[in-house]
């Protein structure tokens, strides 16, 4: 392996400098060089990787020579295509090896009272902070000027100056030397640069230089960022301190004073000997809010973290956090108002699709959503598409009692789908009374979850397996389970369901029914005859008791063909994500979470079966199917698009005009708060009686 060359390989050079270039990647320019190098005779096997010393090169193939005058850069970059033209150690070589090697010191002239002499300032190199309000750009005069604060600004003297002002002189905010992951990295790459003259002919045109370097500038600035797509870093402070205890211009111990707000500090930085001064904030501020702590208020908002939580993650770092309150007031001022925006865009798209449909299949479900059951959320999905069209938050004082709250909330549902032009085919529910007998009156057609009879029968069945001489119904329990999806899939009409529902009676004992005369699936290789039940057993009485009720014959002339309400549990799921159980929410509180829920539901709902998968799906065992293995397909993984829309909408949107989406927010109405009944002294009384 090949070592970099500690000196450089020009023929007959040795003069020490410390910038050394290694050799181009375009092989003309390769070329080149070894043709310098070796004056001409290049032999047959050379070293790869060879360097030539800045000594060999012309002041003006170096981008940054003004940096590495003014200290603000070590080592000097070349411009591409560069090629080494200086050989001898002439005159010319050694005037500009000079400038190169020695760097002047930084010079200030500050409240002086006599004239410094004149002087020449050659395209000062300026940070393109500082550029941009500068009117002095590679100023080059002859009239003698005043420099006050070395890299910020020069003026003419045309008349005496007066004592300096007492206001603090300001200076262009430039990184260090060393300011990069690596020390050798020049600090200055990536800003624009201005290249150097080295001829002092008098007929030198300022407006010409400005106008080119103008041109350059413009091409290479990039527009600004918004604060919540910038990176983010954490900084400890005895690390962010060092930047400011030290004056950039005279290397004096300068005064630092902190303010603090969440997240955010500000820094200001005043030197009392050169009255140089700095204010530096760690976030930008959007009007009198900083970014940083707005940002973090959203991020936690949108994916359904704890505010609480996350301050014990900030306290066992000693990372600083603002209040509660605040948090509360990003959420009620901005947030909330953007989720609720969202969530009404979406459903206008859903909509649109709903009503190109020829028939519209949904069902509907209600979730206890709070403790004690203080909210229900009745929720409305469109089973074809796997999406969540509306939800509907109830409290429990509005229609007087919890048991009460699945009806409300499926009668407005119905009554916002017929508002926006969208009449329901049928609707798959449970097998509440109460909605039974609403849908009944409003003549929707409703047809019941196999899932939810299906677990009904079963819990009746395991029950009656434990009674003495029916231990054999826990055998015959999976094909029952099977028997009633079979019934269900394959029938078109409700007395077709319970023919085939009912035929199981005569298959469990071995006979044939008139209806069905033959099993569709294959027959067993035993056919031991005490695996069949006996007409006139125990076992069989409380088997034809539970398939026979009245109640079940109903439900089962109703069950759904196709389309069933376990989308609508992996749902209910995922609200727990945003809104867990154990957590009491402000009613707003409440339905933005849920609205953050069906549309994450909704974007993971779109996710396609994975077609890297080896096998494409993987087999589980529920607790609760005691054993029995079904197959999952593995779906591709989840996106979180909607993090970043509503982040882009927070900041572009509501941030900048917030009146019309809080205008949407008060259109919701708000029910009285069940905690504003009773007073602090009659909850206190109460818990101490239930305490006896």
């Amino acid at each position: 392996m090949y070592k970099t060359s500690k000196r450089c390989v020009v023929v007959g050079c040795d003069y020490p400098d410390k910038t050394l270039h290694s050799m181009p990647t375009s092989e003309k320019d390769k070329k080149l060089w070894m043709d310098f190098i070796y004056n001409g005779n290049v032999p047959e096997y050379q070293n790869k990787c060879m360097v030539v010393c800045s000594k060999h090169f012309t002041a003006d193939l170096f981008i940054n020579l003004s940096q590495v005058k003014s200290g603000f850069a070590t080592k000097l970059r070349l411009k591409t295509g560069s090629i080494p033209t200086i050989r001898n150690t002439n005159s010319e070589a050694a005037s500009t090896s000079e400038d190169i090697s020695h760097i002047p010191r930084i010079k200030v002239d500050a409240a002086c009272q006599t004239d410094p002499p004149p002087q020449r300032s050659v395209r000062t190199q300026l940070s393109w902070r500082t550029l941009r309000p500068s009117r002095s750009i590679a100023v080059q005069a002859q009239a003698s000027h005043r420099n006050v604060g070395v890299g910020t600004k020069t003026v003419p003297l045309e008349a005496p100056l007066p004592d300096l002002p007492p206001d603090p002189i300001e200076r262009p905010s430039e990184r260090s030397s060393v300011d990069s992951e690596e020390e050798d990295e020049d600090p200055f790459e990536g800003i624009p640069t201005m290249d150097i003259d080295d001829s002092q002919d008098p007929t030198y045109d300022p407006t010409e230089s400005i106008a080119d370097d103008t041109e350059t500038t413009d091409m290479l600035v990039q527009a600004p960022k918004p604060p919540h797509k910038i990176n983010t870093y954490i900084v400890y402070e005895t690390c962010l301190m060092e930047l400011f205890e030290v004056c950039p211009v005279c290397r004096r111990v300068c005064d630092v004073q902190t303010t603090k707000m969440g997240t955010f500090i500000s820094v200001q930085q005043l030197c009392p000997h050169c009255q140089f001064a700095r204010h530096w904030n760690s976030q930008p501020i959007l009007g009198s809010t900083p970014a940083g702590n707005l940002q973090l208020s959203a991020a936690t908002y949108v994916n359904g973290l704890s505010f609480y939580k996350l301050g014990k993650v900030f306290k066992a770092m000693n990372m600083q956090l603002f209040k509660y309150n605040t948090f509360r007031r990003h959420a009620r001022m901005f947030i909330e108002p953007a989720v609720v925006s969202y969530w009404k865009t979406s459903q206008e798209d859903m909509l649109r699709k709903l009503r190109e449909e020829e028939k519209v299949v949904v069902g509907g479900d209600m979730k206890a959503v709070s403790p004690g059951t203080k909210f229900g959320s009745y929720t409305l999905m469109d089973l074809k598409n796997n999406k969540v069209v509306d939800l509907q938050l109830v409290q429990s004082n509005e229609v007087g009692g919890s048991k009460h709250m699945e009806k409300e909330g499926l009668k407005r549902s119905l009554e916002w789908l017929k508002e926006r032009g969208v009449t329901p085919d049928c609707i798959v529910t449970d097998r509440h009374r109460q909605i039974q007998e609403f849908l009944r009156e409003s003549s929707v057609t409703q047809l019941y979850d196999v899932g939810h009879i299906e677990k009904g029968i079963s819990k009746q069945l395991l029950k009656a397996a434990k009674k003495r001489d029916c231990e054999q119904l826990r055998e015959w329990l999976k094909s029952i389970r099977k028997h009633i999806y079979w019934t269900a899939a394959t029938s078109t009409s409700g007395p077709e369901r319970v023919a085939k529902w009912t035929s199981i009676l005569n298959h469990v004992q071995g006979h044939e029914d008139p209806l069905f005369p033959k099993c569709l699936h294959p027959l067993p290789v035993t056919r031991d005859k005490g695996e069949w039940l006996a007409a006139g057993t125990q076992a069989f009485h409380k088997l034809e008791k539970v398939l026979s009720n009245e109640r079940v014959l109903n439900d089962v002339e109703k069950l759904s063909p196709h389309h069933q309400t376990s989308p609508l549990k992996a749902f209910h799921s995922a609200i727990l994500r945003f809104a867990p159980q154990n957590v009491v929410f402000p009613f707003l509180g409440m339905l933005c979470r849920l609205y953050l829920a069906a549309i994450h539901y909704n974007e993971r709902a779109e996710r396609p079966t994975s077609s890297t998968g080896d096998p494409p799906y993987e087999l589980q065992t529920p607790e609760a199917r005691e054993g029995e293995c079904r197959a999952k397909a593995i779906k591709t993984d989840p996106t979180f698009r909607y993090v970043d829309n509503l982040m882009d909408l927070i900041f572009d949107q509501v941030f900048v005009d917030p009146a019309p989406f809080t205008e949407e927010v008060l259109k919701i109405p708000v029910p009285e708060d069940l905690t504003g009944r009773r007073s602090a002294q009659n909850m206190l009384r109460g818990s101490i009686l239930t305490a006896f």
